[in-house]
């Protein structure tokens, strides 16, 4: 946290009131992340107006998005035994915990999504030759269907799935004005921020999906897309970042609806031709 912070700062220093958050948010990671903002201005012994302002001189638009930056940091710092203690003891039981815990990541995400940027990351998958999206294990998932989803409306969109030589291989074969997009939550492999080097290196344009500003790959990004990602148990939530997939590809369409259109209907046609699908 202290090294985040200071790289935010930029060298810049903050006044006696800023500071006082800054150190709160040193100190008390865990219990800041879950404050509002009247509860971090009593444990910060500031006004509500020093909490906006420490948000702000970070960078962020507000108490709000530096919280789930706060929160996302100290879970990353969580082994998934430790993120089970962490949720141990929710009220309600595990299933009705688990919806609690996503209705309010939704309610953080309609925070901290941005309509413009949204319809920036479309205009970039429709404007590449071809995109290609990766992610590490189950991270992988919301690949799958933005992959799928642009491949139906007739966009050249790949998922790799695999690492190593592969990835690196599959970057390698991308242009300039091509697209990679990366879902990069929790914790990264190493490789994947190799990737991310390359092809920005390559002149390809890179939307970072993820749930930590200020990341080893936030600099290459021309796109960073923040999401909540807290679980309610062992491991991160996908549901937040799901639907800033459903929201990219609703931003696709708009681009170019006749063409989205055409090729459903030519996909359709092709499911069809080949049985895909029972009748029942």
């Amino acid at each position: 946290m202290p090294s985040w912070i200071s790289d935010r700062l930029a060298g810049r220093d903050p006044s006696r009131a800023v500071g006082r958050v800054l150190q709160a948010l040193r100190v008390h990671p865990r219990q800041m992340s879950y404050a509002s903002t009247a509860e971090a201005a009593r444990m910060a012994d500031v006004n509500v107006a020093t909490v906006v302002r420490t948000a702000q001189a970070l960078g962020l638009s507000g108490w709000p998005a530096l919280r789930a930056e706060v929160r996302s940091r100290y879970l990353a710092g969580l082994s998934a035994a430790q993120l089970l203690r962490e949720h141990d003891g929710g009220e309600g039981g595990s299933a009705v915990a688990s919806v609690g815990r996503e209705l309010t990541n939704l309610q953080d995400l309609a925070e901290l999504l941005d309509d413009d940027q949204v319809d920036r990351v479309a205009r970039l998958i429709t404007s590449a030759r071809v995109s290609l999206v990766m992610g590490s294990g189950s991270f992988a998932a919301p690949g799958l269907q933005l992959s799928h989803l642009a491949q139906t409306i007739g966009y050249d969109v790949r998922l790799q799935l695999t690492g190593g030589t592969s990835l690196l291989n599959a970057v390698s074969l991308l242009r300039e004005g091509d697209c990679l997009v990366c879902f990069q939550l929790w914790r990264t492999p190493r490789e994947v921020h190799h990737a991310i080097r390359v092809a920005h290196a390559q002149g390809v344009h890179v939307v970072v999906v993820s749930d930590l500003l200020g990341g080893p790959s936030e600099e290459f990004a021309t796109e960073l897309v923040v999401v909540p990602s807290e679980g309610s148990g062992m491991f991160p939530s996908l549901v937040p970042t799901v639907t800033v997939v459903q929201a990219i590809i609703g931003a696709v369409v708009r681009v170019d609806p006749a063409r989205a259109s055409e090729a459903s209907d030519r996909a359709q046609c092709l499911w069809d031709e080949h049985r895909l699908f029972s009748s029942s």
